[in-house]
């Protein structure tokens, strides 16, 4: 504290305003105060002299000489009056091998007891997207290691898709499953307003020590203030690029945007912007695409996106779910009927899709996703009166083999939560499902002809990266 006096005493015989500022007022979420001179964004520390500490805050909004901030930690003990120190600097997350296994604070700050992570560099919270013209091209597949995605909902390497469902149907669960047997090489996963007790639950029953292992958690709680939750995502996104920026193919799993979506209407609301649909102010709709164009491929590696997005009364249409559907590469939604039949993971195959589906997989399996699909619809139509005994078996064929192949399809797409289900092995079984044989140079991770010739990629479960970077090299 004689240092902090004494720089306090050196700037106020200057220019108080331009380095320190003074609390005015203190209302709802924002402090406001005179001065100091700072830009939208900037890291602030407010001293609080009642309880001893200093708060960390970040500058919202500018009205003149007042700067509008909101705290990361809440505002217990902040008067008018107290001190407010401009750092010059905006969010940094200190990165390096040392992330792996840890859970990391809305600040990039350990926050799992098991020391610091030294590290001499750092990237930025909030940065640009990879630009448009240096991205490559997303063509070959990540394995999810769950049959219900991996078989009817291929992923690509880079690309970025949500899951949709409303609270209680397994999301959470279904995150831990890809945590724990994806092929990608790193997990980044991002707790962003989850319930305070479900965090441990998610790490060791969800995730497990084989998940944590290779994965890099950044928890904000529901109770922790709106800036706290929204910095969480950024500071998460960060993490993966710093991954990816080495030439890893990582996983981001991001749970979830909504509540994201609500901090920014919270911070949003409290500075003065009109609220619009639902309540969501413009700055809403501003972040998301900002936020989620970060992830997927650039000049090196890969970052795969999988967000889930809490649909309010399981309306699919509500403004955030919306938005979302139409940013990222396709959705995967979880059926709340499908999960009342205890048949988990809950995903309903028939209302979800991946866009990127024919660019990830060959002729062959797209062809028994196809057969397994029509299945699947015919037999959904007819459920009403195969289930009232109305239909006569002999009237229509492909009903008949819709009820015959019934019981398969389901056994394909139920799995337990402990079920490993290797890629080759899910898309063998798709396969014989729709009487198809499928071709060994599609039961793994597929790449175009063009592609494979050049650097063959085969099974990378557990593999390095350095293929990432060779088989796009190769690309046309």
């Amino acid at each position: 504290m004689d240092l902090i006096a004494k720089y306090l005493d050196a700037v106020e015989r200057s220019d108080p305003i331009k380095y320190t500022g003074r609390v005015v007022k203190v209302q709802g979420l924002l402090v406001e105060s005179r001065g100091p001179q700072a830009v939208v964004g900037e890291l602030c520390q407010i001293l609080i002299p009642r309880l001893g500490k200093v708060a960390w805050a970040e500058v919202a909004g500018l009205r003149g000489e007042t700067v509008q901030l909101m705290s990361y930690s809440g505002l217990d003990g902040i008067e008018v009056g107290c001190t407010v120190i401009a750092t010059g600097e905006m969010l940094r997350v200190p990165v390096s091998d040392k992330l792996l296994g840890r859970v990391l604070d809305s600040m990039g700050r350990p926050s799992d007891g098991k020391g610091d992570i030294a590290s001499p560099d750092f990237y930025p919270a909030v940065a640009v997207p990879p630009d448009a013209m240096t991205r490559k091209r997303i063509r070959t597949r990540i394995s999810s290691g769950v049959r219900s995605i991996d078989g009817l909902l291929p992923l690509g390497r880079g690309q970025r898709i949500g899951i949709f469902a409303g609270s209680g149907v397994g999301k959470s669960t279904l995150l831990g499953m890809m945590a724990r047997n994806t092929n990608a090489d790193v997990n980044v996963i991002a707790l962003i307003g989850e319930r305070g007790r479900e965090v441990r639950e998610f790490i060791e029953n969800d995730l497990g020590p084989e998940g944590l292992a290779r994965s890099v958690l950044i928890v904000s709680t529901s109770d922790t203030p709106p800036l706290a939750r929204l910095r969480g995502a950024y500071v998460a996104t960060a993490v993966a690029e710093y991954f990816r920026d080495r030439g890893l193919d990582v996983l981001l799993l991001f749970d979830s945007v909504t509540r994201f979506a609500r901090a920014q209407r919270e911070i949003g609301l409290a500075i003065g912007e009109p609220p619009t649909t639902r309540g969501y102010t413009p700055s809403v709709f501003d972040s998301m695409p900002k936020l989620l164009e970060r992830s997927g491929t650039s000049d090196k590696g890969s970052v795969t996106g999988v967000y889930t997005i809490l649909v309010d009364g399981d309306d699919m249409d509500e403004p955030v779910a919306d938005t979302v559907r139409g940013i990222l590469d396709g959705h995967v939604v979880l059926s709340r009927k499908l999960a009342e039949r205890y048949h988990y993971p809950a995903v309903d195959a028939l209302k979800s899709i991946s866009r990127l589906s024919q660019a990830v997989t060959g002729p062959i399996t797209q062809k028994a996703m196809g057969v397994v699909r029509r299945l699947m619809a015919t037999y959904d139509e007819a459920e009403d009166m195969i289930n009232i005994g109305a239909y006569v078996k002999g009237t229509n064929p492909a009903i008949d083999e819709a009820i015959a192949k019934r019981a398969a399809i389901e056994e394909f797409l139920i799995q337990g939560v402990g079920e490993k289900a290797p890629i080759s092995d899910t898309i063998k079984r798709l396969g014989d499902i729709a009487g198809l044989a499928i071709p060994a140079s599609e039961l793994t991770d597929f790449a175009e002809p063009a592609r494979a010739a050049a650097a063959p990629r085969g099974d990378r479960d557990g593999g390095a990266a350095g293929g990432a970077a060779s088989d796009d090299e190769a690309a046309p």
